[in-house]
């Protein structure tokens, strides 16, 4: 039977800081403005986009650069390097939030996030451009974040060639991005593929999970203004394959998955709000994990904040980080 154990802090870092929190409110918030049509399609709301940032700059902590993956299906790795690199780095795989429905490895949060992420770590970050719901239903992201991990095992990039330790590799995701890095941790647990990439661990901030019946603090969150129940079920309707309720594998996996199925998973971080709808179902999960699966579980869902708090306010993306750092170190110590 695996552990349950709090993560504690470590030293801050001088990575840049998160863009400043939006005034937000159900009625501003990005979920709210997702547009569905009559035939089905969605119009999404703009969100800034940043190119990436090949070239060292005065207070940038890291570099970026972006590489093909499936040119057919419009997907790429945004990859970050610190700057200056170490010698040898453990590779994040990181997959970004939006309900699967909005949002991109490019939107400008998500960009600066994982620019800070690689700096504090450190490691070289690989960021996903996955496709979207509806036009791609689940589990077309899990296809895609599958795909990246092949491309991690036989990649020929100069950063990865150069700085990237393969048998220290590492899922990482915030929200619906967590909800990735755990169905591509299992799926990369049954691979066939050789094992220069050795899969240490699964790094799953405020995983996004649902279900038919309503937890606390969900039935709470009417009015919340980052994830207002209303948006969370529309993003859960527009996401899951056609016809699926929210006790669906994908969107509850703690009821619909057998405990067997978790067997051979990695350690898992898994961390949190207090102040997210989605935090109770966050805590069953981590226990079901443990208790269920016998996975090792360091479990952190007593941070202060909100939903998404991390990509808007310096010190949640500082808790975050720490945990990130321990838990690599952790596992470092039990290779």
């Amino acid at each position: 039977m695996g552990d349950i154990t709090p993560a504690t802090g470590g030293a801050s870092s001088s990575c840049p800081a998160p863009p400043t929190p939006p005034q937000l409110t159900k009625e501003n918030n990005l979920f709210m403005q997702i547009k569905v049509h009559p035939d089905g399609t969605v119009t999404r709301p703009e969100v800034p986009a940043v190119p990436a940032t090949p070239d060292p700059a005065p207070g940038r902590g890291a570099v970026s650069r972006d590489v093909p993956l499936d040119a057919a299906r419009g997907t790429y790795l945004r990859l970050y390097l610190p700057s200056p690199p170490p010698a040898r780095l453990p590779v994040v795989l990181y997959f970004h939030g939006g309900g699967f429905v909005i949002l991109s490895a490019a939107s400008v949060f998500y960009h600066a996030h994982c620019e800070a992420l690689a700096a504090a770590a450190p490691a070289l970050v690989a960021s996903l451009e996955y496709r979207l719901a509806p036009e791609h239903r689940l589990p077309a992201a899990y296809d895609d974040a599958a795909a990246a991990i092949a491309w991690l095992r036989g990649a020929r990039d100069p950063w990865v060639a150069r700085h990237a330790d393969l048998a220290r590799c590492f899922l990482m995701g915030s929200s619906s991005g967590a909800n990735m890095a755990f169905f591509a941790g299992l799926r990369d647990r049954d691979s066939a593929a050789p094992a220069a990439l050795r899969l240490r661990g699964l790094l799953l901030h405020q995983p996004y999970l649902g279900g038919v019946e309503r937890t606390a603090s969900e039935a709470r969150s009417e009015d919340d203004p980052m994830l207002p129940l209303e948006a969370s079920d529309r993003l859960w309707s527009l996401a899951l394959p056609a016809g699926a309720d929210r006790d669906h594998e994908f969107c509850n996996p703690a009821r619909a998955l057998p405990p067997d199925a978790l067997g051979g998973l990695p350690r898992c971080l898994v961390t949190g709000n207090r102040g997210d709808p989605l935090v109770d179902r966050q805590r069953h999960f981590a226990r079901w994990l443990r208790d269920q699966g016998g996975v090792h579980v360091v479990a952190r869902t007593d941070h202060d904040g909100f939903h998404a708090s991390e990509l808007f306010v310096p010190e949640r993306a500082q808790e975050i980080f720490a945990a990130v750092r321990e838990f690599l170190s952790e596992c470092a110590d039990d290779a």
